[in-house]
């Protein structure tokens, strides 16, 4: 019934729906109390209703926002409970006495201090935006000025008004006394404080705290554009939840020859992009990206099919190339709009083959085919579980746009499934690790997830207290606790790097200051390259190699995932086709229920798979493949097969051929440019190539176009 109730109110935890049940009741009790008149009852709904409202705006509560949605914001709770007040004293005759017009008096000025206040906190706030946020681009010419102190604007306007708690507590004390100078001492302090905010915040909207203008900023980064001369970039657009798309891409990035560049177009984005030394741009406005000096780049590739590319895509000079998310079966795959492109580049000859049985105007001499370089992390399986209990991932995929039943396992057969693994009739371990946009269209999906949670860590618990594992447990009880240890001394480390926490916040930075300060520091990515690894492998040494597991989040990986697991169940996305790469047994759900003959033939990623009906009653096939050897493996030379068909050649690496391709690209962008600039009459002029460049003088990737 509780987990109903906070499903329900949209709150995070059983905490917040009895805070909000709190504040709920509080205000009415208050009335109340303050009609009876009755001064305890009064000041314990008081207390009752100031902890529940600081609480519910500590933990962001959703309900916050819908508060302030239907008239009862948090201005409006603090001016009701201050009304409530002077009405107690009312009540209790005290309207004929000075403190009574003096309460009033100065909860009025208390009020009037709120509109200079929210003003500064604004103009502070605008005055630091930046119209670009950037990574690892030397800023220093435009002489950011320090950010306030964070304790000033974060939740300004809950400390603001929390400021009365004095005048409150003050005035309560008065009554309770007799002894009007307790009312007058809180309602001094109360308006002292609130002036004395006003005045900390005054010098921060002086010129000389201000960042520079819009007009400063953008000649800096094209200042810095032109001697950077970036030559390849990539181009990402999407909502705060696809941030994993565009960080699969950043060790490509890294690793291409030339001058790589990153442009987003969402603020949201950089807090969630992972570690890079790669230059980062964040360009919120189109009219702004569009009059960025971008001459150089010659090759420009695309992580997803979203509408702001088409600010991009109108820069003839470049190449436009769509690289995706991943490689799978979806429609998403086989997009009409990727005819935008100069080239669309797939792993293997499957995405070839895709595009052309789609027919959707992508043209066969525009495919390339470049493998996957995300995948090198992922091990190729042993033939054997690496455990005495084999490991399944479940990693289905979200239920998509629409409610077409083939989208996801999860709401036809994910119980089942989940079900079956648990209760098999040999021990299995299930790690359950699901997509990221899980249950943000649909209600249904993120009502299964819960209860797909709930078995998982049920079960858990129910392993944990089993004799059969009590043995192993005993004797893993201290490296587990190494490994625990281990995790928190990695995890005060990443925090010192600054690798925890939103963008900064942690240690008072705004957007502005971090641009400024976040300068490419190969040391530290290093570190917290080998400090992730140091996690992952301490994360799974922390608890038993039987024990099931439900992972959301950005850590553990997915692939780390892969890793661990022995099989894994999925649906139809780029999962399936990365997993391949393992070589391990896998399973798909066939949730439209197409038949296994016809599932294949649609779907290219199941042909070496074992397909699940929606009862997930095929699931012993694959642990016997999986604890069974070669023998009882039918379908090993199959995913051998497909995993060249889908993912492309061992040799060369996918780097390798990935790096190719953008150096042939860039040849033919360049070898456009001269031939516009020979007929139009312009003279063609190519830039030395830097020693100290990674890009070889023979790509190309130097020239400019002059005139």
């Amino acid at each position: 019934m509780i987990s109903t109730a906070i499903r329900l109110a949209r709150v995070g935890s059983g905490s917040e729906l009895a805070a909000a049940a709190v504040i709920a009741l509080g205000y009415p009790c208050m009335m109340l109390a303050a009609l009876i008149p009755s001064l305890w009852f009064f000041a314990a709904a008081v207390a009752a209703t100031y902890l529940a409202d600081q609480h519910l705006h500590q933990r962001g509560s959703y309900l916050i926002n819908r508060l302030g949605k239907v008239r009862a914001g948090l201005s409006i709770r603090f001016l009701v409970r201050q009304l409530l007040l002077i009405l107690l004293l009312a009540r209790m005759q005290l309207a004929e006495q000075t403190i009574f017009y003096v309460t009033i008096a100065s909860l009025l000025l208390f009020y009037a201090l709120q509109a200079p206040h929210g003003a500064l906190v604004t103009l502070i706030r605008l005055r630091r935006k930046m119209p670009v946020v950037t990574r690892n681009i030397d800023l220093g010419k435009l002489r950011i000025p320090a950010a306030p102190p964070r304790r000033l604007l974060n939740r300004s306007a809950e400390k603001m008004l929390h400021l009365d708690v004095f005048a409150v507590a003050g005035v309560l004390i008065a009554v309770k006394s007799g002894e009007n100078a307790f009312g007058y001492v809180g309602l001094a302090l109360t308006v002292a404080l609130a002036v004395t905010y006003v005045v900390v915040l005054m010098p921060y909207v002086r010129r000389g705290r201000r960042v520079p203008t819009t007009e400063t900023v953008l000649e800096g980064i094209d200042e810095w554009l032109r001697d950077y001369r970036p030559t390849t970039v990539l181009y990402f657009s999407g909502s705060r939840e696809s941030a994993y798309q565009v960080n699969m891409w950043l060790e490509t990035m890294k690793q291409l020859d030339g001058r790589p560049l990153i442009v987003l177009r969402e603020r949201h984005i950089v807090p969630q992009l992972g570690p890079t030394s790669v230059p980062v741009i964040c360009v919120p406005s189109a009219t702004h990206l569009m009059n960025m000096d971008l001459s150089t780049v010659r090759v420009a590739l695309y992580a997803a099919n979203v509408g702001k590319n088409i600010h991009m895509l109108r820069i003839p000079t470049m190449k436009h190339v769509f690289i995706g998310h991943g490689d799978s079966d979806k429609v998403a795959s086989i997009n009409p709009f990727s005819k935008v492109y100069d080239e669309v580049w797939s792993a293997g000859r499957a995405g070839r083959d895709r595009y052309a049985l789609a027919d959707v105007g992508v043209r066969d001499e525009d495919i390339v085919e470049v493998g996957r370089p995300q995948l090198a992390p992922i091990q190729t399986w042993s033939g054997t579980p690496k455990n005495p209990v084999p490991t399944v991932l479940y990693a289905p995929t979200w239920e998509g746009w629409d409610d077409n039943p083939g989208n996801t396992s999860i709401l036809l057969a994910g119980e089942n499934i989940v079900r079956r693994l648990l209760e098999a009739e040999k021990p299995v371990r299930v790690l359950y690790k699901p997509h990221p946009f899980t249950g943000t269209r649909s209600p249904k999906a993120k009502a299964v997830h819960a209860r797909i949670t709930a078995m998982v860590e049920s079960a858990a618990a129910e392993r944990a207290i089993d004799p059969r594992w009590a043995q192993d447990a005993t004797a893993l009880q201290a490296e587990q606790a190494a490994a625990k240890a281990e995790l928190a001394r990695i995890e005060a480390r990443l925090g010192e790097l600054g690798a925890k926490g939103k963008g900064g916040a942690k240690n008072g930075k705004d957007e502005a200051e971090i641009s400024r300060d976040a300068l490419p520091d190969p040391a530290r990515e290093a570190e917290l390259a080998k400090l992730r690894d140091e996690w992952n492998a301490a994360y799974w040494r922390s608890f038993g190699w039987w024990e099931h597991r439900v992972i959301t989040g950005a850590e553990p990986r997915l692939y780390d995932c892969f890793n661990e697991s022995d099989g894994m169940v999925s649906d139809i996305s780029s999962v399936v086709s990365d997993f391949i790469a393992s070589g391990k047994p896998y399973a798909v759900t066939d949730s439209a229920e197409l038949g296994v003959e016809e599932f294949k033939q649609q779907n290219t990623a199941v042909r070496a798979a074992v397909i699940l009906n929606n009862g997930a009653e095929q699931l012993d096939e694959l642990l016997a493949a999986i604890t069974g050897g070669e023998s009882a493996d039918a379908l090993a030379q199959a995913r051998r097969e497909l995993k060249a068909y889908l993912l492309g050649p061992d040799e060369p690496a996918s780097i390798v051929q990935f790096n190719d391709a953008v150096r042939a690209l860039a040849a033919k962008s360049e070898a456009r440019n001269h031939g516009v600039a020979q007929r139009s009459g312009v003279e063609v002029a190519v830039t030395a190539a830097d020693p100290s460049d990674s890009a070889p003088e023979s790509t190309g990737l130097d020239s400019t176009v002059a005139g």
